[in-house]
């Protein structure tokens, strides 16, 4: 990790741990080499920073483009490497940086829904996770949180410390499971629900007895 980059992680993993202290499950499923995906499901702002801090590596992330509007919030974006993209428009820019961070053996945190989800529940995932995973035919670590919608969720405009949020992170699903190259036009879709279905079935993890 970056001097940077690192004080941030670290910074998330205290804040996780003091304010919305959660169970953390399934770490040891993170491969210990080569490039890799991360794909969470999506219901906060607290999402990316979150499982972030518990990937020990520095991580790409991405944020709508027109976040960099605001040059001082643009610029630390740029320092922790994120990348642009604009939503809905098959941003090619923004695929062939997770194409070359992948090349470059960096692990990407994707969310396959697009967006944060509007009541908590899971969302039908775009297939643009499924064309990233199906391109490099890397592993995908699926993870899933708990209670980052309570916690921080739309309609929300300030967070209720306190509230728990615990990260489940799943054994990685190698190409060979999630791409059919088979399935023509409906791949990525394909691709992209498969890995959506992995995500789905994370249990929470039982809450520790102090």
């Amino acid at each position: 990790m970056t001097p940077f980059y690192g004080f941030f992680h670290y910074l998330a993993a205290t804040i996780h741990s003091m304010c919305f202290r959660g169970e953390v499950a399934g770490t040891e499923n993170f491969p210990t080499d080569g490039p890799f995906l991360i794909a969470s499901n999506h219901a906060s702002h607290l999402d990316p920073p979150f499982v972030g801090s518990h990937v020990p590596r520095q991580m790409r992330f991405f944020a709508r483009k027109s976040l960099w509007n605001n040059r001082m919030l643009g610029w630390w974006m740029n320092q922790v490497e994120t990348i642009p993209v604009e939503r809905d428009s098959g941003d090619i820019g923004a695929i062939k940086r997770v194409l070359q961070a992948l090349a470059e053996n960096r692990a990407v945190v994707l969310f396959p829904e697009g967006t944060r989800s509007q009541d908590g529940q899971l969302q039908k995932p775009k297939p643009g996770v499924g064309l990233m995973a199906c391109k490099t035919g890397v592993p995908v670590v699926p993870c899933r949180l708990f209670g980052s919608f309570e916690a921080f969720g739309k309609g929300t405009s300030i967070p209720r410390f306190g509230t728990p949020v615990s990260i489940v992170f799943g054994p990685p699903i190698p190409a060979s499971d999630y791409d059919d190259p088979k399935a023509g036009k409906a791949r990525y879709e394909l691709a992209a629900q498969r890995i959506m279905d992995r995500i789905a079935a994370l249990s929470a993890p039982p809450e520790r007895v102090i």
